[in-house]
């Protein structure tokens, strides 16, 4: 024991969830822990919910509304603590995560190495959390974790990780730049990531990423052009990251085949995005195809145009996904 580890918890219109996040921090079993929780300007009473849980353990302060990087930069200009759980206020943490992780970090005595863990997607019922392996479980160097990320599409959540301050410190902050784009946690992690000696993979630590937010940004970035704007410097700092690891024909390939992962957001934009996606592709020695819509969407596509069937497109998911939600919670309610 003696190092405090420092779980930040940026907040936004979370007042139903915050409670219930705050719960599984104070429950974690490593007892030298801070909580710190910034509310970032919302509109519902997410600052009072948690500030029900203020104490010499818990501190909760609120700030105008930056987006979630400043949220989590003001977090960390708090923090006291030797290593830093992100925790974003809808996830949640298993009991034994961070003593899992410290374990092994106070084992390995190496402040410079990046800790994973298993995570589970879930509604409101951890118990039903589904965990689906995939390219980034397992320990990795830092090239080979990024390269597993872009050539597999896969990711891992903020509230997998455990950094330690050195760590933290050394790749920098957050960009507030991507607060729009939806990919704000998939360029820090590349930058930390890069920074680091190595990933190191924790199997039986947990931790849960709920899912079923609809209305997030993911879900609206075609609805204005300040998204794909940052969407498309998130990707380009992404893509330096690597090259600037490995500048080699297999890191090339592995940064097209993740422009082409996020190309469908830019499906109906402005024709200067997707030049400006080709700009990025090109020196990488290939190009990015034309996002299109599948077979049974293109006869909307015909009709409608391009963004109606976008809308369209997004509110039929919208709509399967509350669904699925809304009976999560049904059961959750019954304890089934």
């Amino acid at each position: 024991m003696g190092t405090l580890v420092s779980i930040l918890i940026p907040a936004y219109n979370a007042e139903h969830l915050i409670a219930e996040t705050l719960g599984c921090a104070l429950a974690q079993t490593w007892e030298d822990k801070e909580i710190i929780v910034v509310d970032d300007g919302s509109r519902d009473r997410t600052y009072e919910v948690a500030h029900r849980f203020a104490s010499g353990r818990v501190k909760v302060v609120r700030q105008d509304n930056t987006g979630a990087p400043g949220a989590r930069n003001r977090a960390l200009s708090l923090a006291q603590g030797d290593y830093i759980q992100w925790l974003d206020a809808d996830d949640l943490l298993h009991p034994e995560k961070i003593s899992r992780q410290m374990a092994r970090a106070q084992d390995a005595r190496n402040d410079r190495l990046l800790w994973t863990c298993a995570w589970g997607k879930f509604f409101f019922r951890t118990h039903k959390a589904q965990f689906e392996p995939d390219a980034l479980w397992q320990d990795l160097s830092p090239v080979e974790w990024i390269l597993a990320r872009f050539e597999h599409n896969v990711w891992m959540n903020p509230a997998v990780w455990l950094v330690s301050r050195r760590l933290t410190e050394s790749a920098g902050p957050w960009d507030v730049r991507l607060a729009s784009s939806g990919d704000d946690d998939g360029e820090y992690i590349c930058r930390v990531a890069a920074a680091s000696e190595g990933v190191r993979f924790v199997p039986d630590a947990h931790c849960y990423y709920r899912i079923g937010t609809v209305g997030s940004l993911n879900w609206n970035m075609e609805t204005s052009e300040k998204p794909l704007v940052s969407l498309l410097l998130s990707l380009r700092l992404s893509l330096d990251h690597l090259l600037h690891l490995e500048d080699s024909p297999r890191a090339r390939a592995a940064a097209l085949q993740h422009l082409r992962t996020f190309s469908g957001y830019f499906y109906s934009a402005p024709e200067r995005f997707f030049e400006q996606l080709q700009a990025i592709a090109r020196p990488l020695g290939g190009q990015v195809e034309r996002p299109s819509v599948g077979w049974k969407y293109y006869p909307f596509e015909r009709a409608l145009g391009e963004k109606a069937t976008m809308a369209l497109i997004r509110n039929w998911r919208a709509s399967k996904l509350r669904t699925r939600r809304n009976l999560d919670l049904c059961l959750s309610r019954f304890g089934i």
